[in-house]
């Protein structure tokens, strides 16, 4: 990597974001960075939405899960006493303090109803044009006043609530007002301690916004936030996004991480059921993929030993077609061969009566052996021997003859009926008792 015109302390964030996101190229790791003004946080929580396959944190804003505030399915725990009431003394004080007790619970589960009812119109309001830039400028106001603190969210409250649900965590909600000093002393005091950071960063989601802001507005009035410091603690229960514990006033650090991990581990089991539910439907789901490609593989298995059936079904009948067309063939041939034979039958000429003049006697010996003897008149030409022999049924369809000493070809083939006729026995210099030897061409 070049490290010409970075600090040593953008080298640094350089190699701290290399360590927590595995990436191996320094140089894009550099370029991430200075994408998002060398803010680790905003860089490492853009580099997990884009791996994880989730839309950017500066995406268009989409709406946030409903969240169910039933005041009766979340712990509370409150630090401050209405008023500064002293502690009850003797049984009229107890009496009074029961009933104080009924009416403030009844007036804030009454409270939280009407600002359900309330919350379901006001989602019908537009969302504020720049909820992103209130998180963002809250958080870099808060760097700066108290650098001590968990991990914010880089986020909408909605991307909050839909990452908490996807990957099925506990979301830590933190509505901040700089104008109350319990919420500064909270800040600088429990929310700076170590021991809380680890264990927020470990357990939770933790998303905060300015009460000044937009967005800090819309969500305090969604989820009843009135006192402050306040923080809620949202996961999903029964296929719901609901607020499981609500922890207000200042306290502790000792006493914080106690209220956490009170509301973590009574709710940890919801969480623990949905993991498991989305375990078994992701199993189900992969189990019937590989069922599906098994099923498809058989069936391409299946079509293709078809398609081959098929392709030796087509090559056996294009055999057999050329065999059948072949035979065919042989058989017409043979009959034209015996057409031919009866036609030049007719034009072999008459045997020469014994002793007649200027007659020559041929002997013929064919390729099984049969020995034929006849006499021709000299004039007689080649082809009529060649008629003489092709029409004997012992004789081949395809033959030359031959003479024995010295060995000669006779020039004697089939000739048409307007061919010229061929050279006369006498021109082919064949004398009397002339031994000639039928050679079959197609052995």
């Amino acid at each position: 990597m070049d490290n010409d015109g970075l600090s040593n302390e953008q080298t640094e964030k350089i190699l701290q974001f290399q360590d927590i996101t595995g990436l191996d190229d320094m140089n894009v790791c550099r370029d991430i960075l200075i994408r998002h003004q060398w803010d680790l946080e905003v860089a490492f929580q853009e580099h997990l939405n884009i791996r994880e396959g989730r839309p950017s944190a500066y995406a268009t804003e989409s709406r946030a899960p409903a969240v169910v505030n039933d005041r009766f399915l979340q712990h509370v725990f409150s630090s401050i006493r209405a008023n500064n009431t002293p502690a009850p003394s003797g049984i009229g004080g107890l009496i009074g303090y029961v009933f104080n007790y009924m009416v403030n619970f009844w007036y804030s589960a009454f409270s939280s109803f009407v600002t359900t009812i309330i919350g379901l119109f006001r989602d019908q309001e537009s969302i504020p044009a720049d909820p992103i830039g209130d998180v963002l400028k809250f958080i870099q106001t808060y760097n700066e006043k108290y650098p001590d603190h968990p991990v914010f969210y880089q986020g909408t409250y909605s991307q909050a609530l839909s990452d908490a649900k996807n990957e099925l965590r506990f979301l830590l909600v933190y509505l901040h007002s700089e104008a109350t000093s319990e919420a500064t002393a909270f800040c600088r005091g429990a929310l700076a301690d170590p021991q809380v950071i680890e264990f927020v960063n470990r357990r939770m989601l933790f998303w905060a916004c300015d009460m000044a802001s937009h967005e800090g507005k819309r969500v305090a009035n969604s989820i009843s936030v009135r006192v402050h410091p306040t923080l809620i603690i949202i996961g999903m229960r029964a296929n719901k996004m609901i607020i499981m514990g609500r922890l207000e006033g200042d306290c502790s650090p000792e006493e914080l991480i106690r209220r956490m991990d009170t509301v973590v581990n009574d709710n940890e089991v919801w969480l623990n059921q949905a993991r498991q539910d989305r375990l078994e439907r992701d199993l189900t789901q992969t189990l019937r993929q590989q069922q599906d490609e098994a099923y498809q593989r058989s069936l391409q298995a299946d079509q293709e030993k078809q398609r081959r059936k098929q392709q030796e079904r087509e090559e056996a009948m294009r055999v057999q077609a050329a065999i059948e067309a072949e035979q065919l063939a042989e058989e017409q041939r043979k009959e034209d061969i015996e057409r031919l034979k009866l036609e030049l039958a007719e034009q072999v000429p008459s045997e020469p009566a014994t002793g007649a003049p200027d007659t020559i006697s041929i002997v013929f010996k064919l390729p099984n052996g049969l020995r034929l003897e006849r006499r021709f008149h000299n004039t007689n030409t080649m082809t009529d021997i060649y008629n003489f022999i092709f029409c004997h049924p012992d004789a081949p369809d395809s033959f030359e003859l031959t003479t024995n000493f010295p060995k000669r070809v006779l020039e004697c083939a089939a000739r048409g009926p307007n061919d010229e006729p061929g050279p006369t026995l006498l021109q082919s210099g064949l004398k009397n008792r002339e031994v000639l030897f039928v050679a079959d061409l197609e052995a």
